[in-house]
């Protein structure tokens, strides 16, 4: 029977998750990692296998801690409110920590090495999951009456993710969460009403 682990791994995957979502895939050393974790590297790689595959477990511990606020959003009455609850919510959360400031599924991997293909890969596909739930919520609301019957829903979603990277690059850049949110105005002020909506 092995030795039971000498610390937390909740508490470690978080210091991780925090390091990535500081650095990026790439720029987060096994250094920083350990540093962050306060554990050395082989008791990390027993606990969590290899650098992608923590990545991976942090991935998915920030999409359930940190954008809890995506199902809400789409069960909120109308596409303009579930549209302003993502934006809105994505600005709080980007901006709300000063050393981790923008999204971890932007900072991870824009681009990369050949190593890192298979983590940019994942988040490319989370990206695109998250854009097929906000279209089809834009489809309900379409056949609801709450858009347009000429609005198309896929459209719409690419214009609120694109709208959400850009808001995340700029968060990690620096900008204000002021600043923010008058994109995220401007953004809803030109969104399409339906004949519900009227």
């Amino acid at each position: 029977m092995g030795r039971p682990r000498a610390f937390d791994e909740e508490k470690v995957l978080d210091a991780a998750l925090c390091v990535f979502w500081r650095k990026g895939y790439e720029g987060a050393s096994y250094a920083d990692l350990t540093e962050a974790a306060g554990v050395e590297r082989p008791a990390l790689y027993s606990a969590f296998g290899n650098k992608e595959a923590l990545f991976r477990l942090a991935l998915v511990r920030y999409y359930e801690r940190y954008l809890d606020y995506v199902p809400k959003a789409l069960d909120l009455p109308t596409a303009r409110e579930t549209v302003a609850h993502i934006l809105y919510s994505a600005i709080d959360l980007n901006t709300r920590y000063p050393d981790h400031t923008g999204c971890l599924g932007i900072n991870g991997v824009l681009a990369g090495s050949d190593e890192a293909e298979p983590v940019r890969q994942a988040l490319v596909e989370a990206r695109a999951a998250g854009q097929a739930q906000l279209r089809e919520r834009f489809e309900k609301a379409r056949i609801e009456g709450d858009l347009p019957e000429t609005a198309k829903p896929d459209v719409l979603a690419a214009f609120v993710m694109a709208v959400l990277h850009g808001m995340a690059v700029q968060a990690k850049a620096g900008f204000s969460s002021d600043v923010l949110k008058a994109v995220a105005e401007q953004a809803l002020a030109s969104w399409p009403t339906g004949s519900a909506g009227a």
